[in-house]
């Protein structure tokens, strides 16, 4: 697990650059001469970076030195944000996102997929939940910082200090990380077929609408809840939605390993997902209801994805780093699509207010899908009038 935790620390900058940008939009549209809406269109460069590069060159670069692969994209990731903090214009701000969403996807499929070979597959689900929970961590310990920081000094301070905690990661990887088993080579047709197979695909789906849900009211959450409960200062509800998060991410591991059922804590999760922010413009105004629902959203926000990992691993155990990678895609490409949608829908004229709405809604469909999905296999995999056909996978593969 020492290993993993190294790993982890790569992930804890990661966690921070992704979610301190929506801290940061009102700052950088006055910076820039922008408006709220154009400015969150940053988190949509990097998410849809992250979703383009995490299949692409995860899959590419299999079979070649993973701990060369990790500690490079750590290394352009770092760069990126120093070049974001330089950036004199909107649209250099923007390529320089790009960047570093290309550098921070490559990271975080490699280095899931490592830390699942690094254990028993007895503690799968603990290291995948360190990871999580490295990016779990940055979020609650780094974003209200990162803010409060931004809010001092100016939001360019707050890159740099990514980029100072980035350096630090690659150089803990560069001296401590051992090096990594390689994983087979995937062709073109193995990343096709894991998109077209059909226990694969609906869990990918879930995610996807997942991350809809949660960056698309996330980028946003300052308008709305300026709005909906007269909030000006957002820092505190950044740390309880972190602090979900990371409560969340560390719970999750150990249950799935405990009762090797993946999908009933996916259904638990995307319920609580939906019920806190269908309930957040109400609770708004409320300072203490609001960052409980922010605490509930964080949680189920940042556990689902360790049983859905868990789950792709058991559908398709010869091709985890494909998989794994895909599901990368399909949450940060669920991100940028959530982005883009919510500072749409605020530049047509939606009330923030009525954003939480809209995005639970989207996970109510994650919800439905992920129980439809159940019941088939469920159906699937019951018993039969004829003679049962043995079983590839386990008892708990099927749940």
């Amino acid at each position: 697990m020492r290993n993993v935790l190294l790993l982890a620390l790569g992930s804890f900058t990661l966690g921070l650059d992704a979610y301190v940008m929506a801290g940061l939009l009102p700052a950088i549209a006055d910076d820039t001469g922008t408006t709220v809406a154009l400015a969150g269109q940053l988190v949509t460069a990097f998410t849809l970076a992250y979703a383009v590069s995490a299949p692409l060159f995860a899959s590419l670069l299999a079979g070649r030195r993973p701990r060369a692969a990790l500690t490079g994209s750590l290394a352009v990731f770092t760069v990126a944000n120093a070049l974001t903090a330089l950036a004199p214009t909107f649209a250099l701000l923007v390529a320089a996102r790009v960047a570093a969403g290309a550098g921070a996807g490559l990271y975080a499929a490699l280095s899931t997929a490592a830390a699942a070979t690094m254990v028993p597959a007895a503690r799968r689900g603990r290291a995948l939940a360190l990871v999580m929970g490295g990016m779990g961590s940055g979020t609650v310990l780094g974003v209200p910082l990162g803010v409060l920081l931004a809010e001092h000094t100016g939001w360019r301070a707050t890159l740099w200090l990514l980029t100072a905690l980035g350096a630090a990661a690659l150089a803990g990887l560069l001296c401590l990380l051992p090096p990594l088993p390689a994983q087979p080579q995937a062709s073109v047709r193995d990343r096709l077929a894991a998109v077209a197979d059909r226990r694969v695909a609906p869990v990918v789906g879930v995610s996807f609408l997942a991350a809809v849900a949660s960056l698309g009211l996330y980028t946003y959450l300052a308008p709305v809840l300026r709005e909906a409960g007269g909030v000006h200062a957002v820092t505190p509800y950044l740390w309880a939605w972190g602090l979900g998060g990371v409560l969340g991410s560390v719970v999750a591991g150990p249950l799935v390993d405990r009762t090797r059922r993946a999908a009933a804590p996916v259904t638990t999760v995307l319920a609580l997902i939906v019920a806190a922010e269908a309930l957040l413009p109400a609770l708004a105004p409320h300072a203490l209801a609001a960052g409980a629902a922010l605490l509930v959203w964080g949680a189920g926000g940042w556990a689902l994805q360790v049983p859905q990992q868990h789950r792709l691993l058991e559908l398709s155990p010869g091709r985890g780093p494909v998989v794994l990678a895909l599901n990368g895609s399909a949450l940060y490409l669920g991100s940028a699509v959530g982005s883009a949608l919510g500072g749409a829908a605020l530049a047509a004229g939606l009330a923030p207010r009525a954003l939480p709405w809209a995005t639970a809604a989207a996970a109510a469909l994650g919800l439905a899908a992920h129980l439809a999905a159940t019941g088939r296999a469920a159906r699937a995999d019951g018993p039969r009038p004829t003679a049962a056909l043995p079983s590839t996978l386990g008892d708990h593969e099927h749940s």
